[in-house]
């Protein structure tokens, strides 16, 4: 299988580099500082780094090219200052849509999953302030997926963990997870996001985590 991934410094997308390579798989990693991946003591030809911006079309596309599926995990400031969430996602949707290629998982925020009363958690009056201007960034990435052609999975995380996979978390549909702890390791995030992408788990839904 060959994945893209955007997103890939970042502390979901180095350890899914990791994981990725570890099943065999084919990664094209895309972003400014991929080169910093590969190194004299981190050399596998099944890993390629493409040095580019997300709101570049062609480099975007060509990126794309030989992917089976696509995952973005990009980050950007927390303040939602800058809109790489929002308007990447909207350049990987629409190169995806010019190349034929259906299958994106991507990252956001817990905000973005269904509140138990209605709505999304990030309209409750009691959601936390100093996290609605990054969610109002998902919560646009995940409009723009929502319209789309593409088979998407949207995962909506909690606090991320610097830490390696566990094994030790579970997943909700929609919904936060019952239980939830409110973090997840950033290991065990790439873990499932990695086996939706090569499974065909949770299409055009939003998927809660936590570790339990």
């Amino acid at each position: 299988m060959n994945i893209t991934l955007f997103g890939a410094t970042g502390l979901v997308g180095k350890r899914m580099v990791q994981q990725a390579l570890n099943k065999g798989f084919e990664v094209t990693a895309f972003g400014r500082n991929v080169v910093d991946l590969i190194d004299a003591d981190n050399r596998n030809e099944k890993l390629t780094a493409i040095k580019g911006y997300i709101f570049d079309a062609k480099a975007v596309y060509k990126s794309i090219e030989k992917a089976d599926a696509v995952i973005s995990v990009l980050g950007g400031s927390f303040d939602g200052s800058d809109q790489t969430r929002s308007l990447g996602m909207k350049n990987i949707i629409e190169q995806m849509q010019k190349k034929g290629l259906k299958r994106l998982v991507a990252l956001g925020g817990i905000g973005i999953l269904n509140a138990p009363d209605g709505g999304l958690l990030i309209e409750d009056e009691d959601y936390p302030e100093q996290y609605i201007a990054v969610g109002k960034e998902h919560q646009k990435a995940f409009e723009l997926l929502q319209v789309s052609s593409l088979e998407w999975s949207f995962f909506c995380a909690p606090d991320i963990i610097d830490a390696d996979e566990t094994g030790l978390y579970i997943t909700s549909t929609n919904y936060p997870t019952e239980p939830n702890n409110y973090k997840i390791n950033a290991g065990d995030l790439a873990l499932e996001m990695l086996q939706a992408a090569s499974s065909g788990k949770f299409i055009h839904e939003r998927v809660g985590i936590s570790n339990i």
